[in-house]
């Protein structure tokens, strides 16, 4: 089987847009591929974090990937942090990289713009994310549209690796998700859904109480046409709407279109609402057993193991190939 990478950062609960654009596609994925699922903690500590806040969402993040449904027998789940592969080969991974190609990174700039100071760690995370990758032999790599250009970054160092010191390093492809790549806010439905935003009513997650989550469907921004309609230029709250409830429903937008022929925005919300809460029901109630059970510990710690035994052997062929260390056979 092909090998899938991903990881995602514990820097506060999912969205919504995460979960649809991202883990419901692992929990299909990981039946066909051979999945490594990692909590990059060493990416959150790029800007500052909680200690405690921190160690919270660390565990809280592994219980959610495996409430929505990854099998711990199929897949590796697993911390950044518990496999030191990751910061060694990272910092291979710096030293092949040049200081132009990393500040023009969007993300850095977007991250730096109006600042007095931000850590190096900022401009230097891609080589870190490339290693975490590339110590996994990975053929393919899920990301959405904001990714993109930190993949063909991955690429352009492994790839570069290889040229000077052998074929070492798998170049790994992007998949880029085939629904819900872009889940956009619920208050302006023309940006980006995220978890940052400081309007907490224009993101849905995962472990947000039914209450909540029906008060946040229903002050969604739409339209004063209030005929349900997929049109993303002139009607896009609606149509972000539509996208949810198409996905978590499993049903096509011209039969949701044909279902609310006649009816308001008001009928299409309060049922919109009672899908998500039913979807995330059951999700919510494993979720809750795993953070008090010694289960949640027991896996990641066979993860770690795991990943730790891959990730070495690829640490040990890159510290090879550029001559650190003693010769190792």
């Amino acid at each position: 089987m092909k090998t899938i990478f991903s990881g995602i950062q514990p820097s506060g609960t999912i969205t919504i847009g995460n979960y649809i654009g991202a883990m419901m596609q692992f929990v299909e994925l990981q039946n066909d591929y051979n999945c490594y699922f990692c909590i990059v903690d060493q990416h959150a500590i790029t800007v500052p974090q909680d200690r405690l806040e921190l160690r919270k969402n660390i565990r809280s993040l592994a219980a959610l990937y495996l409430a929505v449904g990854i099998d711990p027998e199929k897949a590796t789940l697993f911390i950044q942090s518990e496999v030191p592969a990751h910061a060694q080969a990272g910092w291979m991974m710096q030293c092949i990289s040049y200081i132009g190609e990393l500040e023009r990174m969007t993300q850095f700039k977007d991250k730096s713009s109006g600042k007095d100071a931000v850590s190096a760690s900022l401009l230097t995370y891609p080589p870190l994310m490339a290693a975490d990758i590339l110590l996994y032999n990975t053929d393919l790599v899920p990301v959405g549209d904001d990714q993109k250009q930190h993949m063909e970054l991955t690429r352009d160092l492994a790839e570069r690796f290889n040229r000077k010191y052998g074929e070492i390093l798998t170049i790994p492809d992007i998949r880029l998700p085939e629904v819900g790549a872009r889940i956009m806010s619920l208050q302006e439905p023309t940006k980006k859904m995220s978890k940052s935003d400081p309007n907490k009513k224009a993101f849905i997650t995962p472990l947000d109480e039914p209450n909540q989550i029906t008060k946040k469907i229903k002050s969604a921004v739409t339209d004063s046409e209030g005929i349900v309609k997929f049109d993303n230029v002139n009607k896009a709250g609606i149509s972000n709407l539509l996208s949810i409830y198409s996905i978590l429903a499993n049903k096509t937008i011209p039969e949701l279109e044909e279902m609310y022929h006649g009816k308001g925005y008001g009928d299409f919300k309060g049922d919109l609402a009672d899908v998500v809460v039913n979807v995330f029901k059951p999700i919510q109630e494993k979720y809750n057993h795993l953070m008090e059970s010694s289960e949640l510990d027991r896996i990641l710690d066979e993860g770690a193991q795991k990943a730790n035994q891959v990730a070495s052997k690829t640490l040990k062929k890159m510290e090879n190939a550029m001559g650190l260390g003693r010769k190792r056979r």
